[in-house]
């Protein structure tokens, strides 16, 4: 099913112009156990509903950026970067995505 998302910087696009980054989850804060890095990399909660993602311009600005979306009827509520130094959960990398795709906080 194909269906519009707006990227902040270049506007409305096809979602083929994007990669699909998952859904928003918080990255445990200190070291962190093996039941909660376990958590944190392979449980999400998958709602049948409004769930905010991260997505990534791959053939435009190159930016992530978050998104709201009904998974249900992938209509997009709406769109936003980040703000850096407010935001909880980090962009994560896709493979292949090149330099600068780190998400918001830059390169690692």
């Amino acid at each position: 099913m194909s269906y519009l998302l707006t990227c902040p910087h270049c506007g409305v696009r096809e979602v083929t112009d994007f990669s699909y980054g998952g859904e928003v989850v918080t990255r445990p804060k200190s070291t962190p156990t093996e039941r909660e890095l376990n958590t944190y990399n392979y449980f999400r909660a998958n709602v049948a509903g409004d769930q905010v993602e991260w997505w990534w311009h791959r053939s435009g600005c190159r930016a992530w950026f978050l998104a709201e979306r009904d998974t249900r009827s992938n209509v997009v509520h709406r769109t936003w970067v980040p703000d850096a130094e407010a935001h909880t959960a980090q962009a994560p990398v896709l493979p292949g995505a090149g330099a600068g795709a780190t998400g918001p906080e830059g390169a690692r």
